[in-house]
C-alpha cells in the first residue's frame, strides 16, 4: 500500500482528526479533505510535519479532484452537532446528498472501499430501546433536526443503491454520542457544554427534567470501531457506541465532581424533537467485528476535561 492513500473527508473535525492521527500512527498515507465550516485547522496542525499527511481544502459538494490513488475512504464530512446543522441546514442536506454522491463516484473511480459515517439520529426519537440496526426509526422529516437526520437516512439509501448496482465495497457506521479532546467549546453537545460551564463555575444548563438518557463513547474507542468496520466485509449498517446509559442529571453531577466546580444546575425547556433516550444495541459490532468500547466514562471525562482546561 506504499503508493496508496487513505482519504478522510471531514478530517479536520473532531472524530476525523483523531482518525487521521490513528491512521498515520499505523504508517498510512493520509489525505485530509475539509472545507473548515465546522472543522478546525488546529486539529490537524500537529500532522503538518508528517510527510505522509496532506491537506486538500475542498467541499465534497463539488467534484473531488485529488490525483493520488486512494484505496480507502472514510466519509465524515458533514456538520454533526445540533448547533451546526441547525445553523447550516442546506449545507448539511447537500453534504448528505450531493456530497455523498461525489465521494461515491470518486470511490468508484479509485476502486476504493467506502465507509460512511452515519448516525444514531437515523432512529429519531426512538420507540425501540435499545436501538437495533433493524429498527426503522421515528423521525420527523420537517422538524428542526430533519436536515441532519434525513440527510443521513438519504445517504444510507444512496450508498446501498450504489453497492447494489456497482462493484463498490461500502460500509455504514451508525455513530452514537462520542466525546473526547478536540471537541469545540461551542459544539453545542452536552459534554463540552457541561465541561465549559463547570470550568467557568457557571450554571450547568439542563434541558427538560434532565431524565433523558444518552450513552457516551470515548473517541479512541470510536476510531477503533471505524477501522474494524472498514476492514470487515459487512455491507449493512452497524451501530458503534457505548452501552452504558446515563441521564443528563447524572452526567452534569459527574462533571461538576470531576472539575471540582462550584456550578449549580439550571433548568430550561426541552428543545423540540429532542430524543428522550438513545442507546445502541452493539451485538453486531461485538459479534462480527470483535469490538466494544473499553474506555470508562470516568477515564474519558478526565482526558476531555484536561483538554478543555488547556484550551480555556
Amino acid at each position: 500500500m506504499a503508493n496508496k492513500s487513505v482519504l478522510v473527508t471531514g478530517g479536520a473535525g473532531f472524530i476525523g482528526s483523531h482518525l487521521c492521527e490513528k491512521l498515520l500512527s499505523e504508517g498510512n498515507r493520509v489525505i485530509c479533505l475539509d472545507n473548515f465550516i465546522t472543522g478546525k485547522k488546529e486539529n490537524i496542525k500537529e500532522f503538518e510535519a508528517n510527510k505522509k499527511f496532506s491537506l486538500f481544502e475542498a467541499d465534497i459538494t463539488q467534484p473531488i479532484k485529488i490525483k493520488q490513488k486512494i484505496y480507502q475512504i472514510y466519509n465524515l464530512a458533514s456538520p454533526a452537532s445540533p448547533v451546526d446543522y441547525q445553523k447550516r441546514p442546506l449545507e448539511t442536506l447537500y453534504a448528505g446528498s450531493i456530497g455523498v454522491k461525489n465521494v461515491l463516484e470518486f470511490a468508484k473511480k479509485n476502486s476504493a472501499v467506502f465507509l460512511q459515517a452515519s448516525t444514531s439520529e437515523v432512529y429519531g426519537d426512538p420507540l425501540e430501546h435499545p436501538q437495533k440496526e433493524t429498527y426503522y426509526g421515528n423521525v420527523n422529516p420537517v422538524g428542526p433536526r430533519a436536515c441532519y437526520d434525513e440527510s443521513k437516512r438519504f445517504a444510507e439509501a444512496l450508498i446501498t443503491s450504489y453497492a447494489a448496482k456497482t462493484t463498490l465495497q461500502v460500509r455504514i457506521a451508525r455513530i452514537f454520542n462520542t466525546f473526547g479532546p478536540k471537541m469545540r467549546h461551542d459544539d453545542g453537545r452536552v459534554i463540552p457544554n457541561f465541561i465549559v460551564q463547570a470550568l467557568k463555575n457557571e450554571p450547568l444548563t439542563i434541558y427538560g427534567d434532565g431524565k433523558q438518557t444518552r450513552s457516551f463513547c470515548y473517541v479512541d474507542d470510536m476510531v477503533e470501531g471505524l477501522e474494524k468496520l472498514m476492514q470487515s466485509q459487512i455491507f449493512a449498517p452497524v451501530n458503534l457506541g457505548n452501552k452504558e446509559e446515563y441521564s443528563m442529571l447524572e452526567i452534569a453531577k459527574k462533571i461538576i465532581f470531576e472539575t471540582n466546580s462550584k456550578s449549580k444546575l439550571e433548568f430550561s425547556s426541552l428543545p423540540f424533537d429532542d430524543p428522550r433516550q438513545r442507546n445502541p444495541d452493539i451485538s453486531i459490532a461485538k459479534g462480527k467485528l470483535g469490538w466494544q468500547p473499553n474506555t470508562s466514562l470516568h477515564s474519558g471525562l478526565k482526558s476531555t476535561i484536561s483538554y478543555f482546561k488547556s484550551e480555556i
